[in-house]
This record gives structure tokens, C-alpha cells and sequence, in this order.
């Protein structure tokens, strides 16, 4: 019981932040079209500005300078470099952002070095949250899932419940008629990519120092963005919740799982031995695959289900 609730409340916080990195990645795609190859970059820069501003003012300064700045950042990018390539068509967007990325982390190389910076928990949020079955709870991984809620309930209620939330989904079907009504689309366009890269750069503040912050913290968790837009459903925020914390959940539960395909069916009496078709594979431990099967997960939805748990195919 203990392992099954820590692994399941560590698992949710994980999935959480998954969460925060592939809602901005959702927002664009879902309102822009663009496959933002260079989202996780944001994700980075979040982290190190975050570590700059903190030895400068303090965390909780930094925890809303810079998404701000990171957020700054991308709308300047939509402004002066992807607007230019999209009437190009899907492929000179993704490989301008593909090209992105490498320009920050050669840009992070430079400015912070090569090896991980010193970005710590703040004092006030460094202490057990609860304790369960004699196993500490961190107080940071409840901030993580609180900062991530609301993140969700205020994404929701602006897209549903506000009038530049219905401006900004009526640009993406009916551009020529919003235009009409005296609204600026690009400029649109332009905060809606901003907005992206500056829940990205959230992440990255939050995430930054439970993990750890160093050059290839963007290509850790990049390809695993991917994942969750997938398996949710490209452009659903829904699915993109529903898919990290499944994601989430699943990879947790499995790194703590320390034990062989072999050693079970041992324990039902069916014995494998070093001679059997793929025993190096039947001895492998579930902590062992546990990277792994995000892609796995990708590789049966697409199979599957094509369009993702909350997806909807286009015509």
C-alpha cells in the first residue's frame, strides 16, 4: 500500500508537469497549426532564467519574470521568423523551430556553461508535505500539482469563458471574418505563440529545480511532449491532460517495479530458461523498460486509434 500511494502521488506530479510542458505545445498547434519543434527550448529557458532571477530577487519573483520573459521571447520569434515561412506551408515552420532549438541550447552552452547550474527548491517550500506509511510527501511536488490546476482551470475558463478566448479560436477557423470584426489576426497569432512559449517557460521555473537544471533538460523531456500531444490527441487540452498524467503514472509506477517477466511467471510455475527465443529480453526488469514505454504507449495509439484519446480526425 505504501509503494502503490507514494508511486501514484509521484506519479500524478510528474504527469502534471508533463502537463504544463504540452499545454502551451497544445494551445499552438490547436490554434496556429504549427508542430513546435523547439518547445522544450522554452521549457530550458524558463529554467535558467528562473536560476538568474533567483540569485538575483528571489524564487518567487522569478516565478513570474520568467515566464514573462520566455514568453516575450517567442513572441518575438512568431514575429520576426515564423510569420515569415508560413505561408510556406507545415515544413518550413517545424524546421525553422527544429532550428531553434539548437541556436538556445548552443545560446545556454555559452551564457550558463556546459554543466548543470545550482537552481535549488526555495527554503520555504523544501519541507515534507505530508507524511504516509512513514514515507515524506515533498511539499514542492504539491506546489507542482497546485500550480498546475489552476494553470488548467484558468486555460479553460480564458478559452471558453472569455471573449479573447472565442476571438482567438474563431481566428484559427474563420481568420478573413475575425478580421472583419476590426480584430488583428497576426497579432493574434503572435500571443497565442507567446502564451505557449511562457507556459513552457512556467515548467521550466517549477520543474527546474525538482529535477534538474542543465543543457539537456529540453532533449530529456522533448520527445516525451511529443507523446502526450500524440496520445491525447493533437490540439486537445483534455487529452493532453488525460495522456500526462496516464503517462506520468505509468512510467512511475514502473521505474519502482523491480522485477522480470521471468521472475513472475517463475512465481506461476512456468519456468524460462537461458535457452528460450528472446531470454535476454523475458529477464529484462520492468525498471529497466520504464523509458520505453511511453513509446510503446505511442506506437499502440497510433495503431489503434490514429486521431488520440480525445482527438478528432480531420476531413
Amino acid at each position: 500500500m505504501e509503494f502503490f500511494t507514494i508511486s501514484l502521488l509521484n506519479g500524478i506530479s510528474y504527469g502534471l508537469l508533463l502537463f504544463m510542458l504540452s499545454a502551451g505545445l497544445t494551445l499552438i498547434f490547436s490554434m496556429m497549426g504549427v508542430l513546435n519543434f523547439a518547445h522544450a527550448s522554452f521549457y530550458m529557458l524558463g529554467a535558467y532564467f528562473a536560476y538568474s532571477v533567483t540569485e538575483l530577487v528571489g524564487f518567487w519573483p522569478a516565478l513570474l519574470l520568467a515566464p514573462l520573459g520566455v514568453g516575450a521571447l517567442g513572441a518575438l520569434f512568431e514575429r520576426y521568423c515564423l510569420r515569415r515561412v508560413h505561408a510556406f506551408g507545415h515544413v518550413p515552420e517545424l524546421l525553422i523551430t527544429f532550428g531553434l532549438s539548437f541556436i538556445v541550447l548552443e545560446m545556454v552552452q555559452l551564457v550558463w556553461g556546459t554543466s548543470s547550474v545550482d537552481y535549488r527548491v526555495p527554503a520555504a517550500l523544501s519541507g515534507p508535505l505530508f507524511t504516509l506509511f512513514g514515507t515524506q510527501f515533498p511539499l514542492y511536488r504539491g506546489f507542482m500539482m497546485a500550480v498546475a490546476i489552476v494553470m488548467l482551470l484558468a486555460l479553460w475558463l480564458m478559452l471558453t469563458r472569455t471573449r479573447i478566448g472565442l476571438v482567438i479560436q474563431a481566428a484559427l477557423t474563420h481568420p478573413e471574418m475575425v478580421e472583419a470584426l476590426g480584430h488583428n489576426v497576426p497579432r493574434i497569432f503572435m500571443g497565442v505563440f507567446g502564451g505557449g512559449a511562457a507556459l513552457a517557460g512556467l515548467a521550466g521555473v517549477i520543474g527546474g529545480n525538482a529535477f534538474v537544471t542543465e543543457p539537456g533538460m529540453a532533449a530529456t523531456v522533448g520527445s516525451v511532449i511529443f507523446v502526450v500531444v500524440v496520445v491525447g490527441g493533437m490540439g486537445s487540452l483534455a487529452g493532453a491532460f488525460i495522456a500526462s498524467l496516464l503517462i506520468g503514472t505509468i512510467q512511475t509506477f514502473a521505474v519502482g517495479i523491480d522485477t522480470s517477466l521471468v521472475s513472475v511467471l517463475s512465481g506461476l510455475g512456468w519456468q524460462i530458461g537461458p535457452g528460450a527465443p528472446g531470454y535476454a529480453l523475458w529477464k529484462l526488469k520492468v525498471s529497466q523498460v520504464a523509458p520505453v514505454l511511453p513509446y510503446v504507449f505511442l506506437v499502440l495509439i497510433l495503431i489503434f486509434r490514429p486521431k488520440g484519446l480525445m482527438g478528432t480526425r480531420e476531413e
